[in-house]
């Protein structure tokens, strides 16, 4: 009869793989990405994997050490390193291809530069980015970070959150970033524009984030509730700006986002 410690061990996640690190630390992240809080403890963990708490440890260690994952107290949750691979997979997903055929084919966007990005907690991640003739190359490219206050795009998503969410992550008091002049500077002025974008159905950046520039934003809608937060953004020059370019731009902006639905769900 076999031992019941070596049924055990063949049972848990690496038992009976040739690399049973690689195979733990992929269960970890399966584990985080199920968990409905997104957030679970060593103990968790170690009972979820089925091995000691020591041998889970020294797998959390190594994850985060590689920003797979974050720690947050006792809890543990996938890190944004993560999104970064998953930008690098999303740029080779059909719907990012369609994407990509849809800017190139639009009227207005074609001539722009259009983007996909996600939020992260406070920030915004570029996902994708489409590059119009002549392109803005002075705005963020695929994989980098913005903060929301700061963007078209991290405000059309700040939009569709909650009251209460908002005033958690941006109390009044809270001071916020500047890049330039035009550049929000408090809190309170941010929930007045986050008004005023879901009155108008899009969000808009005069020069806030690089001067010279502006940008127009809209949310993609998402499949469940607990669905990336997605969203488009088209930059264009000030100085060849008009209000019935944004007003086409808004409405290819919005098109696009109902074909796309969600390339992450």
């Amino acid at each position: 009869m076999a031992d019941s410690r070596t049924s055990r061990s063949a049972d848990s996640p690496g038992g009976s793989s040739p690399a049973p690190a690689v195979t733990r630390a992929a269960a970890v992240l399966d584990a985080l990405a199920a968990a409905p809080s997104g957030r679970l403890t060593l103990s968790d963990l170690s009972r979820e994997l089925g091995i000691p708490k020591s041998s889970t440890s020294n797998l959390l260690l190594a994850l985060e050490e590689a920003r797979l994952i974050t720690r947050e107290g006792a809890d543990f949750s996938l890190g944004r390193k993560l999104v970064e691979l998953g930008a690098a997979y999303l740029s080779r997903l059909d719907e990012v291809q369609e994407f990509y055929k849809y800017c190139e084919q639009a009227p207005t966007l074609s001539k722009e530069t259009v983007r996909v990005a996600m939020r992260d907690g406070d920030h915004v991640i570029y996902l994708a980015r489409y590059e119009g003739h002549p392109a803005v190359r002075l705005t963020s490219n695929i994989g980098d970070k913005m903060p929301l206050s700061l963007c078209a795009v991290g405000k059309a998503l700040l939009a569709q959150l909650h009251d209460h969410d908002i005033e958690e992550m941006f109390p009044d008091a809270r001071e916020l970033p500047v890049m330039t002049p035009k550049s929000l500077r408090s809190a309170a002025e941010l929930k007045a524009q986050i008004a005023e974008i879901r009155r108008q159905g899009f969000a808009f950046e005069d020069e806030e984030s690089t001067i010279g520039v502006v940008c127009l934003a809209v949310p993609v809608p998402t499949h469940g509730a607990h669905g990336p937060s997605l969203g488009l953004s088209v930059t264009s020059l000030k100085a060849t700006y008009s209000d019935e370019q944004g007003a086409q731009m808004v409405k290819e902006l919005k098109e696009l986002a109902h074909s796309l639905g969600n390339p992450m769900g």
